[in-house]
């Protein structure tokens, strides 16, 4: 059954990242990545991981698929072939965030000890 959640999660990702390429209303100033998806076990929801660049303007892009949530849907549903069609929840991907802190952290540090 893992097996088969982690090849509908790739499904989703590649899915996905098409639909919100030629759909996403984002700005040009936006990188919108999808870092991950897991689906529920029962298939009946997947969370898709987001990670935005700039920070600021992740309120931005998330308020603009949170109101295109139904269209965003319809066209996946269109595009899979499969039963049940999970239902789609964006999430931040808050350890990309964790992380590019950490690195900043540790140059900081690094540029302070030469």
């Amino acid at each position: 059954m893992r097996k088969r959640v982690d090849r509908i999660n790739s499904l989703i990702e590649k899915e996905l990242s098409n639909i919100l390429v030629r759909e996403g209303d984002f700005s040009e100033e936006a990188l919108v990545t999808i870092t991950r998806v897991n689906t529920s076990a029962n298939l009946i929801q997947a969370k898709v991981f987001l990670s935005v660049l700039p920070e600021e303007k992740t309120a931005e892009v998330f308020r603009i698929l949170n109101r295109r949530i139904y269209e965003i849907q319809q066209q996946f549903n269109k595009r899979v072939k499969m039963r049940p069609v999970p239902r789609l929840i964006f999430v931040d991907e808050k350890a990309t965030k964790e992380a590019g802190r950490i690195e900043e952290l540790l140059e900081k540090l690094k540029k302070e000890g030469k």
